[in-house]
């Protein structure tokens, strides 16, 4: 925070509870000048022919002290009314002095931490200091007659009489002035630093609930997506089969009775799955999850295609290992994607799906024999998607045409540090 943001600070005022403690400590320090004040009555003290009325006196005592009451809520007025009647019962000769003198302090202190105005607590405590100075030297100077005149009765002469009286006026008090001074400084400075803290401390809250927010969008982004590979992949394969279908209702009812079995499968599974995701879209959570589809069930996805028509060849190598959920089901949805495009767009014959479990990668590669042009044609969440998957998991992709005919999809996604991650921890 720099000097500029220090001085703009205000400290919020006192709370209910704080202002009642003000005004029973008000009271109290009120009654105890009193009383003191009685108590130094009663041994000799205030008690002069000039001396005034008893009354004045306690006016004087409640005056430099009951102000206390207003300490925090009005500390610049509190601090001035008491530092003006503590001079004035001075001047009087009437004043309860050490009762008086503890408030005095403390209301100095108080100014310096809860003055609502930085440079204005810092000059008006100046001011009052200042003041409380020349005041001392001017009673110094008055009763200088009355001092040389007694000739310092009694002094035990170890130091210098006057000198010892000088040290004990001015140094003595200055002492105590800085003191307030600055441990009322401490006080504003360290209610400032809470605040700092609190204030980071609220937007570092507002800053997660924003993330979490966030992370709640992204996750339903997620779920769209995967709900598009969904759609898009069943009602493919269903469109397949109905196609089949027809042809082969009038001459191979057989056949076409396959081709419906096949449909009613994809639409119930399709259903399933549409059902599971929307209910994860519906949930309140931050960490609403979507069913997971892993690469345990991209042999579904090779037989759907089989019956949808198509020469698959599907085959696993390498030593499969367990793989971390995000990996796994990634390579799932990056297989249904490709397998939906060739059924869509690829007027193929044959399918080649490989999965290859490498040292520090799952490869799958799904390559076909089609004649079309497989230019991504899905608004953007076809290939758009598998790029995302496999960017998400610092992976590779290769998409396009075979030399020799055909399209081809492969994707790595590393693993090995993932699954290590995962049972560290």
């Amino acid at each position: 925070m720099c000097t500029r943001d220090i001085e703009e600070w205000r400290r919020p005022g006192p709370t209910a509870a704080q202002r009642r403690n003000d005004l029973w400590i008000g009271l109290g320090v009120a009654a105890g000048a009193v009383l003191n004040l009685f108590l130094s009555r009663s041994f000799g003290m205030l008690h002069s022919e000039d001396a005034p009325a008893r009354i004045e006196q306690i006016a004087w005592a409640l005056g430099t002290t009951l102000p206390l009451i207003w300490r925090r809520s009005r500390p610049d007025a509190a601090a001035i009314v008491m530092s003006a009647l503590f001079i004035g019962g001075q001047f009087r000769g009437a004043q309860e002095q050490q009762v008086a003198s503890y408030a005095l302090f403390a209301v100095i202190y108080t100014l310096g931490a809860w003055g609502p105005v930085r440079h204005r607590a810092r000059n008006l405590r100046l001011v009052i200091i200042a003041a409380m100075f020349v005041w001392l030297t001017a009673a110094f100077v008055m009763s200088w007659d009355e001092i040389i005149g007694d000739g310092f009765d009694g002094a035990s002469g170890e130091l210098p009489a006057l000198w010892s009286l000088v040290f004990n006026l001015y140094i003595v008090n200055a002492i105590f002035f800085v003191a307030v001074y600055l441990v009322g400084d401490a006080a504003w400075q360290a209610a400032r630093r809470l605040d700092t803290v609190e204030s980071q401390a609220a937007q570092l809250r507002a800053a997660q609930t924003a993330a979490a927010e966030r992370a709640v969008i992204d996750e339903r982004v997620r779920i769209a997506r995967e709900l598009h590979d969904v759609v898009a992949h069943h009602v493919s394969v269903m469109g397949i089969q109905a196609s089949a279908c027809r042809r082969a209702l009038d001459k191979d009812p057989a056949r076409a009775r396959t081709a419906l079995t096949a449909i009613e499968e994809g639409a119930r599974t399709a259903v399933d799955e549409l059902r599971r995701m929307l209910g994860a879209l519906r949930a309140s959570g931050a960490t609403a999850e979507a069913a997971t589809s892993g690469v345990d069930r991209i042999p579904q996805i090779a037989e759907s295609a089989r019956e949808a028509g198509l020469t698959v060849h599907f085959a696993v190598f390498g030593d499969p290992v367990p793989l971390p959920d995000s990996v796994s089901q990634a390579a799932y949805r990056i297989a249904q994607e490709a397998v939906t495009n060739t059924l869509k767009h690829a007027r193929a014959t044959t399918l080649d799906i490989r999965l290859r479990y490498l040292s520090s990668e799952v490869e799958l590669d799904v390559s076909d024999d089609g004649k079309a042009d497989k230019s991504d044609s899905s608004g953007g969440m076809g290939l758009i998607g598998m790029r995302e998957r496999v960017a998400v998991h610092d992976g590779v992709l290769e998409n396009g045409p075979r030399s020799g005919g055909g399209y081809r999809v492969r994707a790595r996604l590393p693993h090995t540090a993932s699954v290590m991650a995962g049972e560290t921890t």
